[in-house]
C-alpha cells in the first residue's frame, strides 16, 4: 500500500470523484439491511471546503489537484439549487427533483421530499464566489425561517430553548423549525466568513450552542442537540472548527468543557476517522495531542458515517419524536472521500495547526 501522506490521500479523493463532479456516497440502515448509492451535494461541497482549508499547507502540485477537484465539483452545484431558482441549495437534485435517489419506496412519496437547508447552502456559499448581494439576500432568507419568524415556532427542543430565535435547519415553509448544533455551526461559519451583519438570530444561535455544552446535554443527549449528526464527537468537531476560525467571545466560556469532553470521547472511540477528527478538534483548542494510529484506517474510512437522517425527526408529535433516535428509523450516510479528507485534515493539523 502506498504510504499515507496528505498528498497521497488527496490523490485518492481526486480518483474517487466521478464524471459529474460529485464524490460518491451511500445511505444505509444495517438494521433492516438497506443500502443505496446516494446522489447529494453535501459530501462533495463539504469535502471541497475541507480541502480548500488545507490548501496553503500542501505541496504546489497538491494545491493544483485541490483546485481541479473544486472546479469539477462546482459544475454539479446548479443541479441542487432551489427548484424555483432561489439561491439556496438542497441535499438532493432539484432539476429534476430526485429525493432518495436509487431507492424503491421513499422516492415515490412527496412526504420524503425535503426542503433546502442551511447545511448544504452554507457549504456551497463557502466554496463558490457569491456576490455581496446574494450573501446579504441569504442573511435575510435565514431570518425569515428562523424560530419565531412568520409564525414558525419550534416544538421539538428543550423547553428552555423554545424562546430562542435561532436559525432553523430548513428553509421550507411547511417544515417544522429544527435546531441542529452542527448545522448551526456551519451557517455561522458562513456568516462570520463573509462578515455579514449580526442580529438576534445569530446571538440566539450562539446561545444555543453555548448552552448545550454548558448543560452537558450535548454529551447526554446528542441526538436532541444535533438530530442530523447525533454524536458528541461530531458536535465537538463542528464547534471547534468555528471557534478556531473566528474570535467569538460568546463561545469562549465553553472551551475548557470542550477540551475535557473531547479527551473523554477520544478514549472511547474505536474508529480511526473519528479519532483523527477529535485530535483535530483538540489541536484547534490548543492541545498537543499525538497522532492516532493508522492501523485499520482503510476499513474505518469505508465504515465511518458523518451524519444521519431520522425518518421521524421532522415530526412534532411527542410519540413519534420519542421513537426518532432509534436506529431502525434512521439512515446513515457514508462518504469515503470525505472520510479521507478528515484524515488529511488531521495530518495537516498535526504538523501545522489549522
Amino acid at each position: 500500500m502506498t504510504a499515507l501522506t496528505t498528498e497521497t490521500i488527496i490523490q485518492r479523493i481526486a480518483d474517487l470523484q466521478d464524471e459529474t463532479g460529485l464524490l460518491p456516497s451511500v445511505r444505509r440502515n444495517d438494521t433492516i439491511g438497506y443500502r443505496r448509492e446516494d446522489i447529494n451535494i453535501f459530501f462533495t461541497a463539504i469535502t471541497v471546503f475541507t480541502l480548500q482549508s488545507l490548501r496553503a499547507r500542501v505541496q504546489p502540485e497538491t494545491q493544483l489537484l485541490i483546485d481541479i477537484i473544486a472546479k469539477r465539483a462546482v459544475i454539479a452545484y446548479p443541479n441542487f439549487r432551489n427548484k424555483d431558482g432561489l439561491n439556496t441549495y438542497n441535499f438532493w437534485p432539484t432539476r429534476p427533483s430526485r429525493h432518495f435517489p436509487n431507492g424503491y419506496l421513499f422516492r415515490r412519496f412527496e412526504h420524503f421530499r425535503i426542503p433546502d437547508d442551511i447545511d448544504d447552502t452554507a457549504m456551497v456559499y463557502l466554496t463558490t464566489n457569491q456576490s455581496q448581494t446574494d450573501k446579504l439576500w441569504l442573511k435575510g432568507k435565514l431570518s425569515q425561517h428562523a424560530n419565531g419568524s412568520q409564525r414558525h415556532q419550534i416544538r421539538n427542543t428543550y423547553t428552555d430553548y423554545r424562546h430562542l430565535r435561532a436559525y432553523s435547519t430548513w428553509f421550507g415553509k411547511n417544515m417544522g423549525v429544527d435546531f441542529d448544533a452542527c448545522a448551526l455551526s456551519n451557517i455561522l461559519y458562513c456568516i462570520y466568513q463573509y462578515r455579514l451583519p449580526l442580529n438576534q438570530h445569530d446571538t440566539d444561535s450562539l446561545t444555543y450552542l453555548r448552552s448545550i455544552v454548558e448543560s452537558g446535554r450535548y454529551v447526554s443527549e446528542p441526538f436532541r442537540c444535533a438530530p442530523h449528526y447525533a454524536r458528541t464527537s461530531l458536535i465537538i468537531y463542528h464547534l471547534t472548527r468555528l471557534m478556531a476560525a473566528f474570535d467569538i467571545p460568546d463561545l469562549e466560556p465553553i472551551r475548557p468543557r470542550l477540551i475535557t469532553d473531547a479527551y473523554h470521547e477520544l478514549t472511547k472511540s474505536t474508529n480511526c476517522v473519528e479519532q483523527f477528527m477529535l485530535v483535530t478538534a483538540l489541536r484547534r483548542l490548543g492541545e498537543l495531542v499525538p497522532q492516532p494510529s493508522l492501523d485499520g484506517i482503510e476499513q474505518d474510512v469505508k465504515t465511518f458515517h458523518f451524519f444521519i437522517a431520522g425518518l421521524l425527526t421532522a415530526y412534532e408529535q411527542p410519540f413519534l419524536r420519542h421513537l426518532a433516535d432509534r436506529s431502525i428509523v434512521q439512515m446513515r450516510w457514508q462518504c469515503e472521500a470525505h472520510n479521507w479528507a478528515l484524515v488529511a485534515e488531521g495530518l495537516v493539523c498535526m504538523m501545522y495547526g489549522i
